[in-house]
Order: C-alpha cells, then structure tokens, then sequence
C-alpha cells in the first residue's frame, strides 16, 4: 500500500513538471537567421556536388571542339638527345671482328605530320554536337537541382507550418487542463475530466516535439542538398519565403506544346540523338581516303673518346688503301705504263714511308672527331605525301558503323520514350494541380467548421452542459483539420513545382 500511493504521488507530480517543461515549447523561437527560396538555389549551384559533377563535363566538351579544329593543322614533333657507347669488340661476321672505342654522341630531330580523312573532316561537327548535348545535360541538371531544392524548401515550410499548429494545440490542451482542474476544485466535474485533461496535454507536447524534430531534419535535408553545412544551428533558422495560391487557369494544350521544347530532359536526350547521329556519319567516314604528309629534319654529333684507337684504325685503313694503290700500280707497270708508286702513301694519307699517318692526315683526324655536344651535322631535308585508300580491314568498319547506328537507333527511341513520358507527366500533373486546388477549397472549410464545432464545445464545457470527452474531441478534429489543410496547400505548391518542372519553364 505504501508503494502504491507513492507511485499515485508520483503520477500526480509529472503534469506540474511536465507543464514546467512544456512551457519552453508554446514560446515562438525568434531565429537568428533566415533563408530565402532564391538563396538556396544560388547556394545550391554553388555548392551541390553531383550538379558541379555536371558542370566539370563543359571543359572537356569545349576542348573536344577545338581539338576537332586542330586536327586540320600539322602535329609538330621536336626530339633531341645523347647517348653513350663504352668500348668493346663489334663483330661483322665471317671471323673478323673490330675492336671500337667508347662514344659520346647526340642527336636532334624537327618533324611535321599531317593528315585529312572523313574523320578530320567529321570532327568538328561531331564535337559540337557533343558540346550541345553536354550544355543541355547541364541544363537538365540545373533543372533538376531547383525542383529538387524548391520541393525541400517547400517541404521545410510544411514542416514549420506543423509546428505552429502543434504548439497551438499544446496551448488549447493547457487551457483545458487548466478549466478541468478549475470545475474539479469547485465541484463541477470528477477527476477523470483532469486526468483526461492531462493526457490530452501530454499527447499534445509529445505531437509538438515529433514536429519540431521533423522541421529540423527538413531543414537538415534541405542543407544537404544545397551542398553546405548550416551557418548556424537549423533550429534558429527560419525559411522567410511565402507562395500565394491562386486558381490554376493553365491551358494543357499550350502547357504540352511548350512540354515538347522546353523539357530540359527531353532536350537532352534529342542533343545526344544529334550527337549519336554525327557520330554514324563519322563511322561511315571510315571508307574514306586518306592523304598524309611528313616531313622532318635531323642533325648528329659522334665523338671517339679513345683517340689512340681512332689513330690506329685510321692507319690501318690508310695502309689498307695503300696496297691497294701499289697492286693497282704493278698491274699499270705490268701493262707498260707509267707507275705511280711514289703517290700510294700520299693519297692514302701515309707517311713517305708509309708506317705511319702524315701529320696532316693526324690532325685532321683528330680535329673532325673533336666535335661538341652541339655541333649537329645535319642530314637532309626529307619530304613525303601519301594517299591511301583502305580496301579491306577485316569488317572493322562495318561494325564500327554497325554499332554507331545502333547506338543513334538506340536514342531515337529513347526520345520517342521521353517524349511520351513528358506528355504523360505534364497531363498528369496538371490534373494534380487541379485536384489539390480544389482539396485546399474543402480542407479550409473543414477547418473553419472544425473550428466552430471547438468553440461550441469549448462553451458547453464551460457552461457544464458538455463534457469533456466533446472538447477533447473538438479538438483533436480541428489539430486534423488544420494540419489537413496544410498539407492541402503545400501539396498545392508542390504541384505546381511539379508541373514547372515537366514543361520546363516557371508558371508563377
């Protein structure tokens, strides 16, 4: 029995608390920050990472066109470099073998190519049509960005909307609560009635912070897809913008014509279909010839570092020549004419005794090898212009123009698709509109009756002659009704988004 009236203590304690604490909530929180429709959506183009995805696709797109132009112009290519051979033997075959010295040598080249064929001259109007279809995916993108932000904001101030209605039921259930205890002093109604009361009121606050929670988490979402953290906390930021509701008087004949050119999606899937159609003309191209020009220029440097080598095989050779000279001459004098054995070293770059080079045979060897890093001996200019014509290449062409057909054939139905879709969309929207029009005519007035029936029961408890079963039900009918009404109206302002969206141009 103790326990028991503790815990009836207890249980009578937790109203006066829980009114201690609810008090807080029935305050309007003044915010510290507020947030317009326009700003988010300039926040969010700013900042949205999938749409900045999108917008990174416009470089490449406009490169590709001048890369497309650039393909007329010749390719230049500039190369130098320097290289190293150590010492060693090189073998030429058939037993004999030559020791080389060690090599420094370097190199440079100039040369130009160029080319035309059907994909050159394909180029740029494939890459253009490229550079359409990605300027109207970003258009689609953008598009897409602000339905998605104007239906997060919209939803934030349905949520909002639900707060003040909750915290204006946490009010009306304190005034009952307050009224059921004044007629318990007095005598006029039985403890049940402030019981009720009491659990009408916690019912309320519990319903008030499921809606505040739910305002926050809107705003929260809303932050997300705007692509930046809160400045500040959400609970003290306040959405400022406001939609009038007026009567839709659109005409779904014109809404559907301008649906057709306008749909920012159904746009973009025609400028990939222009892009897939250059792309089959580039394929088919391939059967084209082709005309190609090269030409270049080049230069050398070679340097022994092993002079006495270079000496020694230059003095072989020398003395090679030199015997050749003589045998030439033996067959002269043999044949009964003059012989020219005294020029034999001579020409051959000898001595008089032919055992060694000639001074100047010597120098000049050594001089030619000493030659710097830069001083290019240059090759001659070489010049060549080709024409061919492909004849056969293993069907690579016909399945390359296969599938580029394929792919066009592909988008074509897909606008066919997208453009049914679209049609479908705008109808159907447009009748939503409609529809949630007139439930905002008859949600408002099930909340002004709603609110009668509130006061009529508000007064016959006060008088004695209700009870409090009535009241609470009056009241809980005008917080549906309200909350009703809404969701009526922000169905209404969606709606029109919606329908914004499907033709692809604002309506209001």
């Amino acid at each position: 029995m103790v326990r028991s009236h503790a815990l009836a203590l207890m249980l009578l304690a937790l109203p006066a608390a829980a009114l201690a604490q609810d008090s807080s909530l029935t305050m309007v929180v003044v915010p510290t920050a507020t947030l317009k429709l326009a700003d988010a959506l300039a926040q969010a183009q700013a900042n949205s990472p999938a749409y900045r995805q999108t917008l990174n696709d416009a470089g490449p797109a406009r490169w590709g066109v001048r890369n497309a132009y650039g393909q007329f112009l010749p390719s230049v290519n500039v190369q130098g470099g320097v290289g190293y051979t150590g010492s060693g033997q090189s073998n030429f075959g058939g037993g004999f073998i030559r020791p080389t010295s060690p090599q420094v040598s370097s190199n440079y080249g100039l040369s130009l190519d160029w080319q035309l064929n059907g994909s050159v001259l394909s180029g740029p109007a494939t890459q253009k049509a490229n550079q359409r279809a990605t300027v109207e995916d970003i258009a689609n993108a953008t598009a897409n960005l602000k339905f998605d932000v104007t239906s997060q904001y919209l939803t934030s101030l349905q949520a909002s909307a639900q707060v003040a209605v909750n915290r204006q039921q946490v009010i009306r259930q304190d005034d009952f609560l307050k009224l059921a205890r004044a007629k318990y002093e007095v005598g006029q109604s039985t403890l049940i009635d402030v019981r009720q009361a009491e659990v009408q009121k916690g019912q309320a606050v519990v319903a008030l912070l499921r809606s505040i929670q739910a305002d926050n988490e809107a705003k929260l979402e809303l932050f997300r897809r705007m692509g930046i953290i809160p400045p500040v906390s959400v609970t003290a930021i306040a959405l400022t913008d406001s939609f009038p509701v007026v009567e839709p008087v659109y005409d779904l004949t014109q809404l559907l014509a301008q649906a057709a050119e306008q749909n920012p999606s159904l746009r973009a899937l025609e400028a990939r279909e222009d892009a897939a159609r250059w792309g089959t003309r580039a394929a088919r191209s391939a059967y084209l010839p082709t005309l190609s020009l090269s030409a270049g220029w080049s230069g050398f440097t070679q340097r022994q570092t092993d002079e006495a080598l270079l000496l020694n095989q230059s003095l072989a050779g020398a003395q090679g020549s030199a015997q050749d000279c003589f045998y030439q001459d033996s067959i002269r004098v043999g044949l009964g004419f003059p012989g020219v054995v005294g020029t034999c070293n001579q020409a051959a770059g000898l001595s008089a005794t032919g055992t060694a080079l000639s001074p100047a045979t010597r120098n000049a060897i050594l001089s030619s090898n000493n030659v710097g890093m830069f001083d290019f001996q240059s090759q001659p200019f070489r010049v060549s212009l080709t024409l061919s014509v492909p004849i056969f290449t293993g069907f690579g062409r016909t399945l390359r123009v296969s599938q580029a057909r394929a792919t066009q054939e592909d988008l074509n139905e897909s606008v066919r698709a997208r453009g049914l879709a679209v049609r479908a969309e705008v109808e159907a929207r447009h009748m939503s509109l409609n529809t949630t029009y007139q439930a905002i005519i008859v949600q408002a007035a099930n909340r002004s009756a709603a609110l009668d029936q509130l006061r009529l029961a508000q007064d016959r408890y006060r008088l004695g002659s209700g009870t409090s079963l009535e009241l609470s039900t009056a009241q809980n009918d005008v917080v549906r009704a309200e909350g009703d009404y809404i969701n009526a109206v922000y169905d209404y302002h969606k709606a029109v988004a919606a329908l914004e969206a499907a033709v692809g141009r604002p309506l209001r």
